[in-house]
Order: structure tokens, then sequence, then C-alpha cells
């Protein structure tokens, strides 16, 4: 089963004049959000993103960028730090 968030919310985001199609972000992200395109990558599934940074700190061409943090990564991990239920704060229920 394939990880969702919630639509269009994501602070992803792909600068295609600034890749260089080396493949680092196919290899560190860990929900399948990018693909190859011909000499380049590209977003094939935006709301597939936890946000957790790991594109954007891996691009040595800063092609990638996100707000690390903001999203259900940050809220799933406080929570397992913690003890706690997951929450984005963007309800009073959570939702992750």
């Amino acid at each position: 089963m394939k990880h969702q968030y919630l639509e269009n919310v994501v602070t992803l985001h792909m600068d295609e004049e600034k890749c260089t199609g080396c493949g680092v972000c196919l290899t560190v992200c860990p929900h399948g959000v990018f693909a190859p395109a011909g000499k380049k990558v590209r977003i094939v599934d935006r709301n597939a993103c936890m946000e957790c940074g790991a594109c954007a700190g891996n691009c040595a061409f800063e092609a990638v960028t996100v707000d690390a943090g903001v999203g259900c990564a940050s809220a799933l991990i406080k929570a397992s730090l913690t003890g706690g239920e997951p929450t984005c704060g963007c309800s009073e229920g959570g939702c992750c």
C-alpha cells in the first residue's frame, strides 16, 4: 500500500534547470516520489512526500527543496520519541 498524505500541501519543489539527473533523490526517497525522466529526474507522486528532507539534503545541485520537519514525518518521529499520538497540528485530531 502506497502512503498518501494531504493533497497538494507538500512543500516539495524540483528546479528542472538545476537537475543533472544524478539520481540521488531516487535512492534516498523512502516513498518513490521521484522517477527518471530522460536525462533528468521528475516528481511523479508529490502527495506521497512526507517532507523528511532526504532528497533536498542530498542534492548537491540544490535542484530539490522541501521544508523538512513541517509535515507528517516530523509528527511521526515526535510521536515515536515521546510515546504520544502523531499530530501535524493541522487539526484537533491530527492528520497523520
